[in-house]
């Protein structure tokens, strides 16, 4: 199981981009997300997808995440992606076993706590970069693109992959 935990906003950030952290989440198999406060918009955008292209991802608001990752540590390997962390090159090797995985990314800059509180501090890459990306390329590295041959249960849409072209199916 994949968990998420997306710390801190930038009050320059739409929305948006908070969505789009989701979207990425949830379309690489994670299966849960915990963002700070409370975005019913978002929210809202997670049940609409769920609804149409299927699955059963979840979103959860938190405001003490001290406490959250506390409470995952005991069954949950916590994983903190950033740019100054070991290179993911070497580290995935070591957590591609792991049953359990509670994943933290940053939208600004986070806690020095959390490198300490992580089991694993994972650089993507040495430069700057989004949590977004980050996430991305961390959850498919991890999952070796076997995320991509999953199916997503109850999908009112799905997409079938077809080399000239659009391929869409319509379930009832």
């Amino acid at each position: 199981m994949i968990e998420i935990l997306q710390i801190g906003q930038r009050l320059v950030r739409d929305d948006r981009v908070m969505t789009h952290i989701v979207l990425v989440a949830r379309a690489f198999h994670a299966s849960k997300i915990y963002m700070h406060g409370n975005n019913k918009h978002i929210k809202n955008t997670v049940k609409k997808i769920n609804s149409t292209w299927g699955g059963n991802f979840e979103i959860d608001f938190v405001n003490n995440w001290k406490k959250l990752i506390n409470t995952k540590k005991k069954s949950y390997k916590i994983i903190h992606l950033t740019m100054y962390g070991e290179n993911i090159n070497y580290a995935c090797s070591k957590i591609n076993n792991t049953n359990n995985m509670f994943v933290v990314v940053g939208a600004s800059k986070v806690p020095r706590e959390i490198y300490d509180i992580a089991d694993y501090n994972i650089a993507i890459g040495n430069q700057p970069h989004s949590e977004i990306s980050a996430l991305a390329v961390f959850l498919d590295r991890i999952q070796q693109g076997k995320q991509f041959l999953k199916k997503f249960n109850n999908a009112k849409i799905e997409i079938i992959p077809d080399a000239s072209g659009k391929n869409v199916l319509k379930n009832n």
